[in-house]
């Protein structure tokens, strides 16, 4: 392997690492040779995803909610306190609570996306990138959308989100780039989670998402892990504020 790609002595903290994407990244991280906090918002779901990582003087397991201050800061602890100081964050966490045309959509369900897919990755972007780069740098990566390239069908609210996500992305990178921390955005396409259950498991989206990919097919979670492996490594040293899209050549 390229020495570049190793993780050795890289602290990482990934939000929504339970299960699916953040999951499958956590799983690269520590194949590359990095200490991982997992976080996610209930303890019953924390508990067997470190127990499948495996390797438990590596891993830490935090049952945080990242749209709640308190519990953002007792994670942030938790993984300073286990492994020191936190040199890559990925900003997995993300929510989808309203499906349908945005017309009908309710305050509440606005205010919940916001917190969890914009407000709460940049507050722990803010927070941990003045840390990084008091401290020889780091890196920190955005798990965007494709829908933050276009209006998505039935999920206004979650785009609106994803397309300030990538923007926050590119302002981070600009603002923190000359501290050497580096801010990219990683832009899934339809990957099978549970996230998106909704929709891999409508045969009309399944369909069109098939059919307009150019790989005409959806994704696993396993084919963002060397996108994320390369952003949070040495190898991508010279990366910064780039949105790479991960969606088998569905919006070109």
């Amino acid at each position: 392997m390229y020495e570049g790609f190793s993780m050795a002595g890289k602290n990482a903290l990934i939000t929504g690492g339970s299960r699916g994407i953040g999951l499958a990244i956590a799983k690269g991280f520590l194949a590359s040779g990095a200490n991982v906090t997992i976080a996610s918002r209930k303890q019953e779901n924390v508990d067997p995803a470190v127990s499948e990582l495996g390797i438990p003087e590596k891993v830490l397991g935090v049952a945080a909610h990242v749209g709640k201050g308190e519990d953002r800061e007792r994670m942030i602890a938790a993984a300073e306190d286990r492994f020191g100081t936190i040199n890559v964050l990925v900003n997995n966490a993300g929510t989808n609570p309203f499906y349908g045309n945005i017309a009908d959509s309710e305050e509440w369900a606005w205010d919940k996306t916001m917190d969890v897919n914009l407000k709460a990755p940049y507050l722990l972007s803010v927070q941990l990138g003045k840390k990084m780069m008091g401290s020889g740098g780091g890196s920190i990566i955005n798990i965007a959308s494709v829908a933050g390239l276009r209006a998505s069908t039935n999920q206004g609210i979650y785009s609106v989100t994803k397309c300030a996500l990538i923007m926050l992305s590119k302002v981070l990178a600009r603002d923190m780039g000359r501290g050497g921390v580096r801010c990219n955005a990683i832009l899934p396409g339809l990957i099978k989670t549970e996230l998106s259950r909704a929709l891999w498991e409508n045969e009309d989206v399944l369909t069109r998402t098939v059919k307009a990919a150019s790989l005409e097919r959806i994704g696993d979670v396993d084919e963002l892990i060397g996108a994320a492996v390369f952003l949070a490594s040495d190898a991508g040293s010279y990366t910064s504020g780039a949105v790479i899209q991960i969606d088998g050549g569905m919006v070109i």
